[in-house]
């Protein structure tokens, strides 16, 4: 743990159930106080995503741009409840959907894979001045690979970038994400992305029924759309950690060693401890996107039970 952030004391030690709790804790987004604007982007010719902007009251502290994870969109929990802690310290905040979340299914013809950016930076390009971004799981992912594929250019779009419970090893994860204590998770994301793979036109024979596993579905579908040769040649080549060494912007990776999708064994990766723009803050507890605590930590405007919020708050304001 690193000094100067709050301590963290979780609500309770099990990883799945940090995780699970985590998922369904109802965390609220005061739509009337700080009411959301929807905006579609055009990233691409034929491709348009969703974006949905708030402005606190006042002037901007800063632009904050969050990025969700797996199969989840701008209504995931931990999007509306640090977008609520977010406006309430004086940030503007852009939930962004990844290409096909978000009900967008329509406005692009193909979906998004682990590593896919060209979104993501045609977003931050449209906000005029370098905002903070925080990627929660995959789409921390996303948000690590763009920061170290900008390089020195970085700083023109980041003012600095947070990853959340971020796979940055894709083969590691997709290994660890079959193994049979995460059945309850892999089936999950199956079931959706093998639906959205039927939804296409693609894939007449694809039925998301007869799918196995996440890497099954990639091997299958998610090379096929994407031109790779397969998913190892997509968890190679989309993997974060090879970037980590090229990123030029402040970086904060938060993560939990007891993470049941994520080996931690990834971040004895030597980029996170050479360049020292990386900031690593591990808790010993946490769970996959949980950090739930057991005592209420304090904000602006309220207080929270979940430390990466409190945190994270912490770290954009110290370099504000």
């Amino acid at each position: 743990m690193l000094s100067g952030y709050p301590s963290f004391t979780p609500l309770v030690h099990d990883p799945h159930w940090q995780t699970i709790l985590a998922h369904f804790w109802p965390r609220r987004l005061d739509t009337r106080r700080f009411p959301a604007r929807a905006r579609y982007i055009e990233t691409e010719p034929g491709v348009q995503v969703l974006v949905k902007s708030h402005r606190p009251h006042g002037r901007p502290r800063g632009e904050l741009v969050l990025v969700h994870g797996m199969e989840s969109s701008s209504e995931a929990s931990y999007m509306l409840g640090m977008a609520q802690a977010a406006l309430a310290s004086g940030y503007a905040v852009h939930r962004f959907n990844i290409r096909s979340c978000g009900g967008t299914e329509r406005l692009c013809p193909n979906l998004y894979h682990g590593g896919l950016t060209a979104d993501l930076r045609r977003v931050l390009e449209t906000l005029g001045r370098p905002a903070f971004v925080t990627g929660y799981s995959l789409g921390g992912n996303i948000v690590l690979k763009l920061a170290g594929e900008l390089g020195e250019r970085g700083a023109e779009l980041m003012a600095g970038i947070c990853a959340v419970s971020a796979p940055i090893d894709l083969l590691a994860c997709a290994a660890r994400l079959g193994s049979r204590e995460n059945r309850l998770y892999e089936r999950r994301f199956v079931r959706k992305l093998g639906k959205k793979v039927e939804g296409t036109g693609r894939f007449p024979h694809c039925r998301a029924s007869r799918l196995r596993s996440v890497r099954d579905l990639d091997e299958q579908y998610t090379a096929v759309l994407w031109g790779f040769r397969g998913a190892s040649d997509y968890y190679q080549s989309q993997s974060s950690q090879h970037y980590l060494a090229d990123i030029r912007v402040r970086t904060l990776m938060l993560q939990a060693r007891d993470d049941p999708i994520i080996p931690f064994e990834s971040f004895r990766h030597p980029a996170i401890r050479e360049n020292r723009l990386i900031t690593m803050l591990a808790a010993e507890h946490g769970g996959h996107l949980g950090f739930l605590s057991r005592r209420l930590l304090p904000l602006p405007g309220g207080a929270t039970r979940f430390w990466s919020e409190a945190v994270l708050l912490q770290w954009m304001s110290s370099g504000a």
